[in-house]
């Protein structure tokens, strides 16, 4: 009898762990760029050109990637499949807004599967252009309750940072 008392109790406490943990998360940063709004957002529609300034790129040169469809538009599909530190998925452009949003999914596949919105923002600023980039989504069990202990922000947070400084350089160059 003590053993059911005890698994209930620890059912109970996961329970409660996940109603606490945060179900959404959102993550975004923004950086300047010296050049035209629609210089950039023209070079950030393009799928394969995120190989050029992403930080995941970086992480395994190796990467195995393919694309489908055109790229640009909505619909077209980047893949990849990489090392322990990239993972494997795809990602989607699911909707342009002409000039200022860039809007993707990604499906997650390894190291374990998931779906996230992702998106690039490009917005006038002076003389140059504000680029946020950004990716929200919810979790769902257990990795919601691993959510308690770690920070989607500070995990992701510095390879958006990464990425947008390689943007910048690559782009101001």
């Amino acid at each position: 009898m003590t053993v059911i008392y005890i698994l209930a109790l620890f059912v109970l406490v996961l329970l409660v762990l996940y109603l606490l943990a945060p179900a959404n998360y959102d993550v975004s940063r923004t950086v300047t760029i010296a050049l035209p709004s629609e210089r950039v957002y023209e070079y950030l529609k393009y799928l394969k050109n995120q190989d050029q300034w992403s930080p995941w790129s970086q992480k395994d040169p190796d990467m195995q990637k393919g694309f489908r469809g055109t790229d640009g538009t909505v619909g077209a599909v980047s893949s990849w499949d990489g090392n322990k530190q990239v993972g494997s998925g795809e990602q989607e452009i699911t909707q342009l807004v002409d000039g200022r949003r860039i809007e993707t999914q990604l499906r997650f596949l390894k190291p374990w599967k998931s779906t996230s919105d992702a998106y690039l923002e490009v917005e006038p600023s002076g003389t140059g252009a504000q680029v946020r980039w950004g990716f929200k989504g919810s979790s769902g069990f257990p990795m919601r309750l691993m959510m308690l202990f770690m920070s989607m922000d500070k995990m992701v947070g510095k390879d958006f940072e990464e990425g947008l400084a390689n943007l910048k350089a690559r782009l101001e160059s």
